[in-house]
């Protein structure tokens, strides 16, 4: 089973699990990937507090074939969870965990999973700012 852990969720994620997820005897090379709150934004006149996330009802079945082309023919294994609610700066947003046999298609998978996230995801952010400006970022890609 390629894909091991897809999940969209309001509990906090933990990365300690996705890499659990992906230990396998066959995989020489393990990445790992985590999207946190950071507290600034170029487009935002004051610091940014927090983001809150949104999801579509098919968010997590969408996240599970996005995982599934990722992969390809790599025979790379992933686990990958996106947070929804009310996150804080340096709550984890995104963890992504793959294992290979080799390290170029565990940097490749990541990498392609992430980015096909930003744009494939059916998954909002709204940014609050601590004047309590707030703003959509990120609507489509």
């Amino acid at each position: 089973m390629p894909v091991r852990l897809v999940a969209i969720s309001a509990e906090p994620l933990d990365l300690a699990a996705h890499l659990d997820a992906v230990d396998d005897p066959a995989a020489g090379a393990v990445t790992s990937f985590v999207g946190r709150v950071r507290d600034h934004d170029p487009d935002a006149a004051t610091a940014v507090v927090a983001l809150e996330y949104s999801a579509h009802p098919d968010a997590e079945t969408t996240l599970h074939r996005i995982a599934e082309t990722s992969i390809g023919d790599t025979g790379a294994i992933v686990a990958v969870s996106h947070r929804i609610g009310r996150l804080e700066v340096g709550d984890l947003a995104v963890v992504i965990a793959v294992a290979s046999p080799h390290r170029a298609e565990a940097f490749a998978v990541c990498r392609d999973l992430i980015e096909a996230i930003k744009t494939d995801l059916p998954v909002w952010k709204r940014q609050v700012e601590s004047d309590g400006t707030t703003a959509w970022k990120g609507l489509g890609g």
